[in-house]
């Protein structure tokens, strides 16, 4: 790592949350920042020929077997992670767990990256339940050691990173967690890819194509921090059954512990109350679904994680109400996504994210990285 500079300098945000004019900032502070393999544009084969440059000219070295420990203190807190190679298990093992739909189009450009460097490039996100577990006390033991590796997140955060190489501690991580469901946070797209990369690669069950990157971190981490995403419907529409409030602040007051949402619609707020358990489904189930009908969600929703901004658009004309959201509830999310149901698009924005950067794991036969 030293050949590549501070690590600062290395990591970029994941790839689908880099605005396209943040690209040049990213590049321009090394030449060896991720940001040059995992948005490539149209160069997937270029960002293959860079990884294979990097590897031959010890950029990037090879660790033995390994896990990491990942740890993150940012403003509002500390958040410790785990970052394994996990094996990919298709959705109907009901092990890996889905809570969003995906989309063919961000598919196919990770699939055609993944063909090009034969590498995870970035951690997918999961998050188990362990409170029933060693993991956290291993963990915490692992942190009080130096770490390896300390550097400043894309964030503004305080990132240190630590290498886990005894084989007693993996068999420990692997007894934990062999009989945990993993709720994929981010990255379901890339989950998908990494699926449909490993059936055209083939290979025994032990290929190293039949494993992804994957930060992990326990629902009850208190570091975890989980942002509302709201809803502004750009068509007419009309809410009723709705209790008045005088401000947004009082609006975004109501909602926690309840399922319901706020709305402004007209210059006025009001606290819709609403069926079910998990607010954000029962919202697009029983109001925003039947107001869209056979119309597209992506042309008729703009979505926002600024109360204020949602009501600026409002009120500018750029769409006709504003639906506010409190954060959901992780723990009826997995419920939920246990018994095979899923959640509408950008239902939960898990904050922040983990960098991109810091670890890559080798896709190919016989090689691992």
């Amino acid at each position: 790592m030293a050949r590549a500079g501070d690590m600062t300098n290395l990591v970029a945000p994941p790839y689908d949350v880099i605005p396209e004019q943040d690209l040049a900032h990213y590049r321009g502070l090394s030449p060896y920042n991720v940001v040059r393999l995992i948005r490539p544009g149209s160069a997937y084969e270029g960002a293959g020929r860079s990884f294979n440059a990097w590897l031959d000219d010890r950029i990037l070295e090879p660790d033995p077997a390994s896990m990491y420990v990942h740890e993150v203190t940012y403003d509002g807190g500390v958040r410790r992670d785990l970052v394994a190679a996990l094996r990919l298990q298709p959705y109907s093992d009901r092990v890996v767990l889905p809570h969003e739909r995906t989309h063919l189009g961000p598919k196919a450009d990770r699939l055609a990256l993944t063909r090009a460097v034969r590498a995870s490039l970035e951690p997918l996100w999961f998050l188990y339940d362990g409170g029933q577990t060693e993991l956290p006390t291993l963990l915490e033991k692992v942190a009080a050691r130096a770490a390896a590796v300390s550097f400043t997140g894309p964030e503004g955060t305080h990132d240190r990173l630590w290498v886990i190489s005894d084989p007693a501690i993996h068999d420990s991580v692997h007894a934990a967690l062999e009989s945990l469901p993993l709720l994929i946070a981010d990255g379901h797209h890339r989950y998908e890819t990494a699926l449909a990369y490993a059936e055209e690669v083939g290979g025994g069950p032990d290929d190293p194509s039949r494993f992804t990157l994957a930060l992990l971190t326990d629902l009850a981490d208190p570091g975890l921090a989980v942002l509302p995403t709201h809803r502004v419907m750009k068509s007419a529409i009309a809410v009723t059954g709705g209790e008045p409030t005088g401000s947004l602040e009082e609006t975004l007051a109501a909602l926690p512990g309840r399922v319901a949402a706020g709305t402004y619609r007209a210059g006025k707020f009001q606290v819709l109350p609403l069926e079910g358990d998990v607010a954000v489904q029962e919202l697009h189930e029983q109001v925003i679904d039947n107001l869209l009908g056979k119309r597209s969600a992506e042309d008729q929703i703009l979505y926002t994680r600024d109360p204020e901004q949602a009501v600026r658009w409002v009120d500018e004309g750029e769409g006709v109400a504003a639906f506010f959201l409190d954060a959901p509830d992780l723990r009826q999310v997995l419920r939920l996504a246990q018994k095979g149901k899923t959640l509408p698009q950008k239902a939960t924005y898990f904050h922040p994210k983990p960098p991109s950067g810091m670890v890559f794991d080798r896709l190919e036969r016989g090689r691992r990285l």
